[in-house]
């Protein structure tokens, strides 16, 4: 009996995914909880395995559709052969009609006024998308051309196309761009479609304001300096300044709980526990992934975790889950060379922390000028649910925990 290879869930508020590569041919022998085809979401890429061995069937959906959770991939013959494709019908010679009949057959059907819409959406547009295009009274001419493969609406074109302001039938239609004969055109990547999405909402939705603050990171690197052999021979990681940073992060969230809150409608949620995202740099461009419980963790765990999100974003194989449920997102530009950045809230977050390059600055110190390796650091945060007396105050209890890491460990 063939077993049915669906659409697996996706994770938190992801319903669609795009058929990227078929990894297995049908016909073709797979072994259990071997990968068969691999579908690409908004977050990230998500093999789908065999639920048993047996041989692939034939394919219900081809590379570059889209499909829903849930929808059916493939069907799996266990231990047996897979089922070829139905051979198509021979074609018999058209017997003679009757003048009447053919002259009524000639005759073109009435067809309905909405029937052209339909044909030329369905043949346009990915099942998700035509759904959301029927709810919402869109058609295909008025999207035009979509993202997907081969120009095919996605369900993401018509969300963009309904957040769009409405223009004046006054407005001259905007002319399509030429081209320069030494430019090169490539389709946007799904994630990368959906970051600009994403980050374009935050904007759009939240009243973000941005705080700054500077840091002498003259302790921080005495005490790395101290320690890393130490640390390094008895954890297997290094010591780095994003576990320092993350730590007196947690120690300032949980004196300031509303940057770490969120807004639900009406509705104010503050959270008990802290899940950081951590911004790291992949291939296909700039993933957050959480590290969940982060108060519960040690320097050397939360760099272990920083170590294996970033060798899981270069190599492509981070999860759903990896990507879900943060809370408090933290950036190093500095690692690029950026001084200063205002760095963009990643919805629902109320807050993220924008660290940058060190650099030695002239600074004054009781009363003399000395020389100290300085950062500058940025909060972004929603002046929706967060007063500016508390981002600022949030900067100066990070700046403090930073500059005095032992302050930390003794709790002050």
């Amino acid at each position: 009996m063939s077993v049915e290879i669906k659409v697996p869930t996706l994770g938190e508020s992801v319903t669609t995914a795009t058929v990227a590569k078929w990894l297995k041919k049908a016909g073709e022998q797979v072994a259990a909880d071997e990968p068969v085809a691999e579908l690409e979401t908004d977050k990230v890429t998500v093999e789908v395995p065999a639920p048993q061995a047996g041989v692939l069937g034939q394919p219900a959906v081809k590379e570059g559709d889209e499909v829903e959770v849930g929808a059916l991939l493939t069907t799996l013959e266990p231990g047996g052969s897979a089922k070829p494709a139905p051979a198509p019908a021979k074609a018999q010679a058209p017997k003679a009609e009757a003048p009447k009949a053919a002259a009524a057959k000639a005759a073109p059907a009435p067809a309905t006024k909405s029937a052209p819409v339909e044909q030329a959406d369905a043949a346009t547009a990915f099942p998700a998308a035509r759904k959301m295009m029927t709810e919402q009274g869109v058609s295909a001419q008025q999207i035009g051309s979509g993202s997907g493969k081969d120009g095919r609406i996605t369900k993401g074109d018509v969300q963009a196309f309904l957040s769009q302001p409405p223009v004046s039938s006054q407005a001259p239609a905007k002319p399509p761009r030429k081209d320069d004969p030494r430019e090169e055109r490539v389709k946007m990547t799904r994630l990368r479609r959906t970051i600009a999405r994403r980050l374009k909402d935050a904007q759009n939705t939240a009243a973000m304001l941005t705080t700054f603050n500077e840091i002498d990171m003259t302790a921080a690197k005495e005490m790395r300096a101290e320690f890393q052999d130490l640390f390094v021979k008895k954890y297997g990681v290094k010591l780095g300044f994003m576990s320092i940073f993350s730590k007196a992060a947690i120690a300032a969230l949980n004196e300031f709980p509303a940057i770490n809150a969120e807004i639900d409608g009406d509705d104010v949620i503050y959270r008990h526990f802290i899940n950081l995202g951590i911004a790291v740099g992949g291939p296909n461009g700039l993933v957050v992934p959480v590290i969940k419980d982060a108060e519960t963790l040690s320097h050397a765990e939360i760099e272990k975790k920083i170590a294996g999100f970033g060798k899981a974003a270069r190599e492509g194989t981070l999860k759903i889950d990896d990507l879900s449920g943060g809370t408090f997102s933290i950036t190093n530009g500095g690692i690029y060379g950026s001084m200063l950045s205002t760095p963009i809230l990643n919805a629902p977050q109320s807050g993220i922390l924008g660290m940058h390059n060190i650099v030695d600055r002239p600074v004054a110190v009781n009363g003399k000028v000395e020389i100290r390796p300085i950062m500058y650091v940025a909060l972004s945060y929603d002046h929706r649910i967060v007063d500016g007396k508390e981002a600022v105050s949030f900067l100066v209890a990070l700046k403090k925990y930073v500059e005095d890491p032992r302050s930390l460990l003794l709790g002050l």
